[in-house]
Order: C-alpha cells, then structure tokens, then sequence
C-alpha cells in the first residue's frame, strides 16, 4: 500500500510586533517557517502584504489547501473577518478571503482554497491538541501566559467557541472582586496579576527592600525586572524570586480549579513566555489547584507545560484549515 499523498496548509501567527509563517504538513509538522517584523506601524494594507510574502518565503513547489491566522483582536464567528486588532494601527475590520485572498490568488492559491482566522490563544490551543502537549487528552484548557493571559477550551478536540466565538478569556476571569484591574476594566481579573507587565510591576514593588540577586541583573531600583529575569534568579537559588513566582503560581492554581468546577475539564496546558518559569510556576499551581476543586471533582486534575512554544500557534492556525475542509466535505 502506497504511503498517503502529503497534505499542506500554512500557518500564520500575527502579532504587533512580530509576524510568523509556516508551511505544515497535517501529519508531520511544520516544514518549513520564517519570521519577520510586521511593521504594523505601515498601517494593515502594508500589514497584509507582509503575510502574503511571508506565505510566498515558505510555499516553494507544494500545493496548500489553504492559510489559517492566529489573530489577537475580535475575530467573527465564520473565521472570516477580524476586527480592531490591538498594536496594529488603522486596522478596523478585514474581510480576510477579500483582502488576503486577492494578494495570495495572485501567487497561485486556488480560488477554492480558505483564508480562515481564529483567535491567537484559541489557534495555540488547536495547535497543542493535535501536535503538542495536549495530544494525550480529548479534552482540556490551553492556558497562554506573556504580555497578557489567553485561554482555550478544547472539547472532544475541538474549539469550544461559545455563542459569539469568544469563549476561553481567562485572563479577565476574576478571582477577587476587590484585587487590581485588568486591561479591559475586570477588578481581579488574573491578567491583572499574571499579565507580563503587571507581574514584572509586583515583582518589583514586593522585592525592592529584599535581599535578592536581581539588584545585580534587573538594575539597582529594580526597574528592568521580567518574568526571564525572575525565573534565572529563582534557577540560582534566589529565594526571593522564588517566592514571587510561587506567589504568581498560586493565582494560576486558584483559577484553574474554578474552571475545573464549572466546566468539568480536569486537564490544564500551560504555554507562553511567563511558562519559562516551568516548575517554579507550575508546582504552586498545582498545590493551589488542589485546594481549590471539590473532592469529588479532583481525580484526574493534571498541569502540564507546553514545550513547543510559540510554533503551536503557527501548527494551529494550519489546523484551522484542515478543519475547515473537513467541515465543509
């Protein structure tokens, strides 16, 4: 019997800052991938040409089936349109398959083929079900920690979407009504603590006046403190960064064992650039997890870290197309 004829998709991860592509092949992978800056400043006419030459840099002879896209902003329920991303100037809403669609037809992508979008946290989670760490499970929730806290839900190893397609927003799930506010105005919300920019902003605050080795590393006032810095002082025996970490761990844990109560979902992913931080996180995470699911509800309650990193974006978004094609079959 013949071995099965490759299947290509790509896999586009937009940021503000940064923009990845990827050629994936459904079963194996990421072929092939370049990054470069996205030059959001250029406004998204400029933005949406970057994509497509950055499709053109990884597609070489390989026919696709189509290109998916990991977008922050508000993304519509048909995948087809994204609005108001953040950190990309005079972006209000694209049609996608219209404004992508005519600058990749140009480059020999078939009419027929989608340009599907879906939130970039959601596409991380899609990512990890089928070629990450969140292989094992039929269902769990894909935590992103890094400048703010994403979330998705699989089910059954598929997206729970909710109503609108905004389901999974941990990051502005509250865990006290009296605690500090989070971007979008949620007294509490764990983005408020967990967040790149207000972890670092604790850390300093709660570590000025203590003995730590950051004073040689994040500056005298600690001013240059990050979650990277935090995590090489707690690898080098800092109690005072471990701490904090634990600390930052124990929030994590407290809202993942609501999110068991509520949905029943007793298997966590946890990725992004504040998951670095690995064991020193993650273990207080699970101690307060622990502690904060009913009994009855506690066997089988499992954190585990991604460790593909941010190719599981660019996996997902490819992941959106196949799925698409499926669907639509």
């Amino acid at each position: 019997m013949s071995a099965e004829s490759p299947e290509y998709a790509v896999g586009v991860d937009l940021g503000g800052t940064n923009l990845k592509v990827a050629l994936v092949e459904r079963r194996t992978g990421i072929v092939r991938q370049t990054s470069f800056e996205t030059d959001a400043d250029e406004g998204p006419e400029h933005v949406l040409d970057r994509i497509a030459d950055g499709v053109d840099r990884v597609v070489h002879d390989e026919s696709i089936e189509g290109v998916g896209i990991g977008a922050p902003g508000i993304v519509s329920m048909d995948r087809t349109t994204v609005s108001h991303p953040p950190n990309i100037p005079g972006w209000k809403t694209v049609y996608l398959p219209d404004q992508l669609g005519k600058r990749l037809r140009n480059s020999g992508l078939p009419l027929e083929a989608p340009i599907v979008a879906e939130n970039d946290a959601n596409v991380a989670g899609l990512g990890s079900a089928f070629y990450g760490a969140g292989r094992p499970f039929d269902s769990f929730v894909m935590v992103t920690l890094g400048t703010g806290v994403g979330g998705a839900i699989i089910v059954g190893k598929r997206l729970f979407r909710g109503t609108t397609g905004g389901a999974g927003e941990l990051g502005h799930v509250s865990i006290d009504y009296e605690g500090p506010y989070s971007r979008a105005g949620v007294a509490g919300a764990i983005e408020a603590y967990l967040g790149q920019k207000h972890l670092s902003h604790h850390a300093r605050h709660q570590l000025l006046s203590r003995d730590t080795t950051l004073h040689q590393t994040a500056g005298r006032d600690l001013t240059d403190v990050t979650p990277r810095r935090l995590h090489a002082s707690a690898v080098a025996g800092d109690v005072a960064a471990q701490e904090l970490l634990a600390w930052a761990g124990h929030k994590l844990g407290v809202l993942l064992g609501s999110v068991v109560n509520l949905l029943d979902i007793r298997k966590f992913v946890v990725g992004g650039g504040v998951s670095n931080a690995g064991d020193y996180i993650l273990e207080p995470a699970r101690e307060a997890l622990k502690r904060s699911v009913m009994s009855s509800m506690s066997e089988g309650v499992e954190i585990v870290r991604e460790e593909q990193g941010n190719d599981v974006a660019l996996l997902g978004a490819a992941r959106l197309v196949f799925e698409t094609l499926e669907d639509d079959s």
